[in-house]
């Protein structure tokens, strides 16, 4: 783990480079360093060599280390003198290995005094910075170092705020810079002839070097060319393509990615072997929404006295309910169905895609046909497909799904009396507590030590009462061993705290969580790699520049919104890749658990500051205090904004409470274009509105940074005018 500077090391490091640099100058030693002074004093300095070489070239090597670490003008005559005194060979290495060493003082200066400042306050940014860095800082340092018009010392600045090895730093620069020291060197070998510095430097010379800063761009691509041939060489290509895109997958991902290739006016062909729309449309999002909406209702009859009225005892109509759901995902079905799609100019087809090489597509057809489109791009948007836990006799007593549960419940004219959850994740949260709410007696069983795992503690704590409030059983910490059948009954036997349990039940619902579709799609002939999910780039692109994938099988995050942005990007880097690629940027990716309260969070959370190291300063606005909260009788809950110290950037943002997803998306806009907490305080909110709770939140922020000076000031002034 880094170890921060102490204050203390960081003023005496700071003192002892600012009495350097002022000696320097006070002395007038810069004097000492001047093309006159070299030329006037070269003979004396050739006696001195002569009759004192290691001396020599030992003082002068500390003198270039000093200056280059202080950052001294004066670098370029010393090149110049080593050429002079030393000839090419040993002057060029003296001055090589001495300007790597004072350069990567300086390095280390810059990194030990700003690094730590700039981390607390611009964490995020440099963070970004770093990953790049990690990725290609030795490239573009080596760039630059090849460019000797660029300043050196402002480059040992700038590498030094990031996390760039010192290693790394020390042997690219040696390599970066040698070009350039043999040009001085070589020139000090010429000193007699030269009248002034800046006749080292000749346009041609400078074309050179600039032709040089330009040569690793250009190895590069020519490497990356050679390693995108070397993937390819197994393959043979075709000589013309049918389509400039297939798409794999009716999702989220899939849908957007063809409906973007059409609007550009590309040929594309998507392939579904399923239902359109997806997972979210038939069996995610739209149903349990839907359901929980009932469920909602159902609870707030139960509890009508909260808004004056008298409880009611409602007679839950489950086979009506479960109707409602299939009438929902009908109205909504035309918006994602063949027709439309084909009326956008999309080659809808049903049936199942294999890849048989980079370009070439098989599918087998619904209606018997097979047939190969050769495609110059492919986008794999296959989604995911919940997972079901390896516990003995689940097969037996039966495991329902989120992708299960709306089929298997459809005929029931009553919900499960006794429903079993596995999980507490978002989905399963949410399914128990509408269960829950429309009569059934839920019990949710979970690994870790409380529910929703991802969320800050007093987030799930929050979470867990409302649940808790509505019936819902909550086992944490409980380990599901095995399921057992004796005719009609079933139990779920699970284990904590060394003890077993016994929870009979009418249905088991599984929501541990969703995998990814990977099989059956031709990746592994293909060799394209894969783990939990499709392995990509930040483009997108797989193992094959022109293959690649959005939405759940790619990940990392399982969400519609998600989906569609990736399929967005990746359809634009397929069409126009070779022109102009669009990196994907999730830096600020919402999510929301539609439990009731909701939960909606963009950016980090306390407990993900925590983990990464991020320092942070916190605001709470209780919803209590909210006008519109209190007249719809929903005042619970609260925002809690997260910022840089000493700065209103918003480093993340959890709601909880009513319509928490709606209000969130003002933070998703801020995030996204850099506003702060200082213009959503300036921003007008309707009265009496839910949002308003944002520009309270902005308001307690400012009141905390209020400029204790200033009011005093302010204060003194108004009482003044009072006389």
């Amino acid at each position: 783990m880094r170890r921060h500077a102490s204050p203390a090391a960081r003023l005496a490091l700071l003192i002892a480079l600012g009495g350097g640099i002022a000696t320097f100058f006070v002395l007038d030693l810069h004097h000492w360093l001047s093309f006159a002074t070299l030329k006037a004093g070269q003979l004396r300095l050739l006696e001195l060599r002569a009759a004192e070489p290691l001396a020599v070239a030992g003082s002068f090597f500390a003198l270039y280390v000093a200056v280059t670490a202080l950052s001294l003008p004066g670098a370029t005559i010393l090149g110049l003198a080593a050429g002079a005194l030393f000839g090419l060979a040993t002057g060029t290495v003296l001055v090589s290995f001495a300007s790597s060493i004072g350069a990567t003082l300086a390095f280390l200066s810059a990194r030990f005094l700003l690094r730590d400042v700039l981390e607390r306050r611009f964490g995020d940014r440099l963070r970004a910075l770093d990953e790049g860095i990690a990725r290609d800082g030795a490239f573009y340092l080596f760039t630059l170092r090849l460019v000797p018009l660029f300043p050196f010392f402002l480059v040992n600045l700038l590498m030094g705020l990031t996390r760039l090895g010192t290693g790394t730093f020390y042997r690219v620069s040696q390599a970066g810079m040698l070009p350039g020291t043999l040009v001085y060197v070589n020139a000090g070998t010429q000193l007699g002839r030269l009248e002034d510095p800046a006749g080292i430097l000749s346009p041609a010379l400078l074309v050179s070097f600039a032709l040089l800063g330009v040569f690793p761009f250009a190895a590069r691509a020519a490497v990356q060319r050679l390693r995108t041939r070397r993937v390819y060489a197994r393959w043979r290509r075709p000589r013309r393509f049918e389509r400039n895109l297939v798409v794999i997958g009716a999702g989220a991902a899939g849908l957007v990615a063809s409906y973007v290739a059409a609007t550009l006016k590309a040929k594309v062909t998507l392939v579904e072997s399923g239902r359109m729309g997806g997972d979210c449309l038939n069996h995610g999002c739209v149903p349990s929404k839907a359901l929980l909406r009932s469920a909602r209702l159902a609870h707030q009859i139960r509890n009508a006295h909260r808004y004056g009225l008298p409880d009611g005892d409602p007679a839950v109509d489950f086979r009506a309910l479960m109707q409602r759901i299939r009438h929902i995902i009908e109205a909504i079905a035309p918006h994602d169905s063949v027709e439309r799609y084909r009326a956008l100019g999309v080659d809808v087809v049903q049936g199942r895609a294999r890849l048989l090489d980079p370009w070439t597509v098989e599918i087998a057809g619904h209606d018997g046909v097979t047939r190969q489109l050769t495609t110059r791009s492919i986008v794999i948007a296959a989604g995911a497909r919940p997972v079901v836990p390896a516990i003995p006799g689940l097969e037996e007593c039966g495991c329902l799904t989120s992708d299960t549960v709306w089929e298997a419940f459809s005929t029931l004219d009553a919900p499960p009396p006794r429903l079993v959850v596995l999980g507490a994740g978002p989905i399963g949260c949410e399914l128990a507590q509408g269960f829950a709410r429309l009569g059934s007696q839920v019990v949710v069983v979970e690994a870790g030590t409380r529910i929703l795992g991802r969320e800050d503690e007093d987030v799930a704590a929050r979470a867990h009462a409302a649940l808790t409030a509505d019936g819902v059983e909550l086992l944490t910490g409980q380990r599901a061993l095995r399921c057992e059948r004796d005719g009609e009954r079933r139990t779920l036997v699970v284990q904590g705290a060394g003890a077993e349990r016994r929870i009979a039940f009418d249905a088991l619902l599984c929501a541990v969580g969703r995998s990814a579709r990977l099989d059956g799609y031709g990746l592994e002939q293909l060799g394209i790699q894969t783990g939990h999910t499709i392995v990509t780039n930040d483009y997108l692109q797989t193992l094959y520049p022109n293959i690649y994938a959005a939405g759940d099988v790619a990940g990392p995050y399982k969400f519609t919104h998600t989906a569609g942005h990736q399929a967005w990007h990746a359809a634009v880097n397929a069409l126009f890749g070779d022109l102009k690629r669009v990196r994907v940027d999730v830096s600020a990716l919402p999510r929301t658990t539609f439990t009731d309260p909701e939960i909606a969070q963009v950016g980090i959370n306390e407990q993900e500051a925590r983990e990464r190291g991020i320092a942070y300063e916190l605001t709470h606005y209780g919803l209590e205090e909210l006008d519109r909260a209190i007249t719809d009788s929903v005042a619970r809950g609260f925002v809690k904004v997260l910022t840089h110290p000493h700065s209103d950037r918003i480093l993340g943002v959890t709601i909880v409470g009513e319509h928490a997803g709606e209000m969130l998306a003002e933070f998703v806009l801020a995030m996204r274009h850099g506003l702060g907490l200082n213009r959503i305080l300036g921003s007008v909110h309707a009265y009496p509105t839910l949002t308003e709770a944002n520009r309270h939140a902005a308001g307690q922020w400012k009141r905390a940074h209020a400029p204790a000076v200033l009011l005093a000031w302010s204060e003194r002034y108004h009482a003044r005018r009072r006389h």
